[in-house]
């Protein structure tokens, strides 16, 4: 085994996180799993499969991932999540690494699928993240949603060979739920940042981005679940800036009704 900590954040993730937890097996002997109180078997399971598993309230994904990255055993962390697999490629591509340089983090392509049909188109064909880095300089943005890793100056990476295998998806009611919900918290990121709702990103960023996914990208070659993602990708850019026109209103409203407090002599 490597001196690499996989961490790993969970949610009633029974039917997935066993594939997950015997992949994780082929790279390191500390898998540790920060579990919001799941109601299936998820805890027994990872119990199960030798993981540390800590319950914890959540605070947002990222907030939930810094976490498990302080619980590790090893400075260095692969964060993955419960429906994601790495391949025998990437556990060897991991084996082959020195791990002697904290400044150093790694990528990692990803193969994600559709129910059961692997997206080669799209920006889902196109997705890669950075997994693999040192806890000692490197840590989750503390957002609710779309959370990012906090690199420093000076910061060097290193693609890896081998994938992460995401299940992402069972069917189009599952992808139209979860993107509902992230518009949602998407929204709600947006506005306590400042970000305003306009015309561009109200209107023709959600056509830009069907445009992008489904043509330029080449998604219409993954056929009928190329054509639902970019529908869905399209749903989801125009649903969190309407969301955020709502919440924008519903401030002013609440400033416009805030009493005054001034006194006049």
């Amino acid at each position: 085994m490597i001196p690499v900590s996989v961490v790993i954040i969970t949610k009633n993730e029974a039917e997935v996180i066993g594939d997950c937890i015997t992949a994780a097996k082929m790279i390191t002997d500390d898998i540790l799993i920060i579990d919001n109180y799941s109601i299936d078997e998820t805890y027994s399971i990872a119990v199960a499969g030798g993981c540390r598993v800590y319950q914890r309230n959540w605070d947002g994904y990222g907030t939930n991932k810094n976490k498990g990255i302080a619980l590790a055993k090893y400075d260095w962390i692969l964060s993955i999540d419960a429906d994601e697999i790495a391949d025998l490629e990437l556990a060897l591509s991991l084996h082959s690494l020195k791990l002697d340089d904290p400044a150093m983090v790694y990528d990692v392509r990803f193969k994600s699928y559709f129910g059961k049909k692997l997206i080669r188109y799209g920006s889902w064909g196109r997705d890669h993240h950075i997994r693999l880095f040192n806890r000692t300089r490197v840590k989750w943005s503390q957002s609710n949603v779309h959370e990012t890793l906090v690199l420093p100056d000076h910061t060097k990476m290193q693609r890896l060979d081998g994938f992460i295998h995401h299940y992402s998806v069972k069917n189009t009611r599952e992808c139209n739920a979860k993107a509902l919900y992230y518009a949602r918290l998407s929204a709600e990121k947006y506005l306590s940042i400042g970000k305003k709702a306009n015309t561009v990103n109200l209107y023709l960023s959600p056509i830009f981005s069907f445009i992008k996914n489904y043509i330029f990208f080449g998604g219409f070659l993954d056929g009928k679940e190329g054509l639902a993602i970019a529908r869905i990708t399209y749903k989801n850019k125009w649903l969190k800036y309407h969301y955020l026109l709502r919440l924008e209103n519903n401030a002013k409203k609440k400033q416009y009704l805030k009493p005054k407090l001034a006194v006049e002599y």
